[in-house]
């Protein structure tokens, strides 16, 4: 009998769902979009300041996950854990939390993958970095190119190992992100 997720080692949910890329398409932002309009729906009683798609999945052209991000920012009054339960009680299976960030996913099965996978970052209003970061890949692909180039590379060296996935990206993004909050400044408030 298979072991449910809950009741995997990191080890073990890391080899059931490889870090796998492929190439950009275009049905992300369809996704995206459905599930945006899930999420409004069932978060219409709690106070939501905007629902954004993140992630490479939102950068034009480029190789990714095929995982949709996205972010939910929530006033700075509103209570995360309440939030957090309404999303959970509709389907999702909570990754990661502490008093600031909590991580969602939807589409983790005990067999795999489903066809429609989801990442869902609840924070607070103006914790939104990757806001910038997406829309600077968007503007200018010669970055963009690079970093998918950075990702293709490390795939394979960390396709078991997200945290090292994540750590060997994690100067790129910050150094693009950096330089988009200065050509951006005031975008998101």
């Amino acid at each position: 009998m298979r072991k449910e997720l809950f009741e995997m080692s990191t080890e073990e949910l890391w080899e059931r769902f490889p870090i796998f890329l492929v190439p950009h398409n275009d049905k992300w932002k369809l996704y995206y979009d459905e599930m945006e309009t899930f999420l409004k729906s069932i978060l219409s009683e709690h106070p939501v300041d905007r629902i954004s798609h993140i992630g490479s999945t939102a950068v034009s052209g480029i190789w990714a996950k095929n995982i949709v991000d996205i972010l939910i920012e929530v006033s700075k009054n509103s209570d995360l854990g309440e939030t957090a339960n309404i999303i959970e009680k509709n389907g999702f299976i909570r990754m990661s939390a502490d008093a600031k960030r909590l991580s969602f996913n939807c589409g983790y099965t005990k067999d795999g993958f489903a066809d429609r996978v989801f990442h869902v970052h609840l924070r607070y209003t103006g914790d939104h970095d990757e806001l910038y970061f997406r829309d600077y890949l968007n503007e200018h692909m010669q970055t963009a190119l690079e970093y998918e180039t950075l990702k293709l590379r490390l795939w394979k060296q960390f396709e078991h190992d997200r945290d090292a996935y994540t750590d060997a990206k994690t100067a790129f993004i910050r150094k693009w992100t950096a330089e988009a909050r200065k050509v951006y400044a005031g975008r998101y408030g």
